[in-house]
């Protein structure tokens, strides 16, 4: 009996993403701190500056695969997430996405502060199950995980940054994801609440599907991951087994 192959999830080919950083004739960055930020190359279209954020992908995807993206800060791992996750279009090549991937990056769910907290967190629960069947343990979960209370009911505007963070990593980590992108550098609150975090984060990841995870604990790595991507300069470096991966890594230092 042939065991069955598992689907190619996502597929990249010679995908690209420029990312503009400023007009010449209004320039207030200098480029060599951008350069040694973001590892980019420059390149410049009329009178607007672009950095190659990534260059020249070509990789793939199998369904229930767990990848730990590896690499400096500014090397490419949350941008990768972005642009697999959708946040982000490429400015060349073709990517194929057979599965939706659900970004857990700062920002990536709060985007309007005209909602109230209650508001997000019913339209991401539609998101992911298409109705408001167990929306009210959903609810009760986040409000008690997150400890923002009647503060729930008012406009995301008026949170502080710590609320804003407790409330996308509740609702993130209250749903079940077949396909998820994580940067483990996401904020989470102050430190009392990250402690009360870390171990619904690991049941987390444990419980989900396809893991893309972005991080610098190799501790995370190596429990969650089982295929290692080292980012340099918004390239791939290096693809294969965790272990080698870090090993390759920590070896360029």
């Amino acid at each position: 009996m042939t065991k069955k192959q598992s689907k190619i999830i996502l597929e990249l080919k010679s995908a690209s993403l420029d990312i503009p950083l400023f007009h010449n004739t209004n320039r207030t960055l200098k480029s060599s701190f951008i350069n040694s930020l973001t590892g980019g190359k420059f390149k410049k279209i009329k009178n607007i500056t672009y950095i190659n954020a990534l260059n020249n992908l070509n990789i793939k995807f199998l369904e229930g695969e767990r990848v730990g993206l590896i690499g400096h800060n500014g090397a490419g791992k949350t941008t990768f997430l972005r642009l697999i996750s959708g946040i982000y279009s490429l400015s060349k090549g073709t990517i194929k996405r057979r599965s939706k991937i659900y970004p857990m990056i700062h920002k990536s769910l709060l985007t309007s502060e005209e909602l109230s907290g209650i508001k997000a967190m019913k339209a991401h629960y539609l998101l992911i199950n298409q109705n408001l069947k167990g929306f009210e343990n959903f609810c009760k979960n986040v409000v008690n995980f997150s400890g923002l209370g009647e503060y729930i009911y008012l406009p995301l505007k008026t949170y502080s940054q710590g609320m804003l963070s407790r409330l996308q990593f509740a609702i993130l980590t209250g749903c079940s994801h077949e396909c998820l992108a994580l940067d483990e550098g996401f904020a989470t609150g102050d430190i009392d609440f990250q402690k009360k975090a870390y171990s619904r984060l690991t049941d987390f990841i444990s419980n989900s599907g396809t893991l893309f995870l972005a991080s610098h604990s190799n501790e995370l790595l190596l429990r969650f991951c089982k295929r290692g991507l080292v980012f340099e300069k918004g390239a791939i470096a290096f693809d294969g087994p965790i272990k080698k991966a870090i090993t390759f890594y920590e070896g360029k230092i």
